[in-house]
């Protein structure tokens, strides 16, 4: 879909220099894809935890809290599936133009499709993080009972049962949620992006 030719951007007075500069801190977004119940949403919010710890201003966007509300209008079906996530790298956009650093956790299982997030953002501002927990785990963890609803046929386009999974060829970060605990995998990401660089200045304020 091509935007109409009687639509315009609209400048504003706050910029995004202005929210870095009052958040100390610059803006990145961490995107973790993997199969269900591979521990992404489990990951982001201990990412999340920490990073408050260190006075940094953070969001998570989960795939499934949004269908609650924005993509409440969209099914499963394989363009709809692609709807979802074009929407959910298209608000992690504006969070990064707010200056947050964000987390989506979303199966996201096409490599076109995270290529879309990726290119919504600077050189180096997207970290994409594979969570390459094993089919097998979870499927063992299934809180959810998907798996096991989509093996009886009653789900459908199920990433890993009837629907494919792309893994990431050359992710940022690889994690294997198996044999570590989520806050092991946080300090893991920490340690990724301060020796990157991508953690450059902590916030003034830490809470207590």
């Amino acid at each position: 879909m091509t935007t109409p030719d009687n639509v315009f951007w609209q400048k504003y007075d706050i910029e995004q220099n202005n929210r870095i500069a009052l958040l100390h801190q610059e803006p990145l977004v961490l995107w973790f894809t993997g199969l269900s119940g591979a521990g992404k949403t489990t990951l982001a919010n201990a990412l999340a935890r920490r990073l408050y710890g260190l006075g940094y201003h953070s969001y998570v966007l989960d795939g499934d809290n949004l269908r609650h509300g924005l993509n409440r209008d969209l099914d499963f079906s394989v363009a709809a599936r692609h709807e979802n996530v074009r929407r959910l790298a298209e608000v992690a956009g504006l969070m990064y133009d707010a200056g947050l650093i964000t987390m989506v956790a979303c199966i996201s299982p096409f490599k076109t499709e995270r290529d879309f997030a990726r290119s919504l953002l600077p050189d180096g501002r997207f970290v994409e993080v594979f969570v390459d927990t094993p089919q097998e785990l979870c499927e063992q963890r299934d809180a959810k009972g998907l798996y096991r609803r989509a093996r009886a046929g009653e789900i459908t386009n199920f990433t890993g049962i009837d629907s494919p999974f792309e893994r990431p060829a050359h992710p940022e970060m690889t994690i294997d949620t198996s044999d570590i605990s989520p806050e092991q995998c946080a300090d893991l990401m920490i340690e990724y992006l301060t020796g990157h660089g991508l953690l450059t200045e902590l916030a003034t304020h830490r809470p207590a």
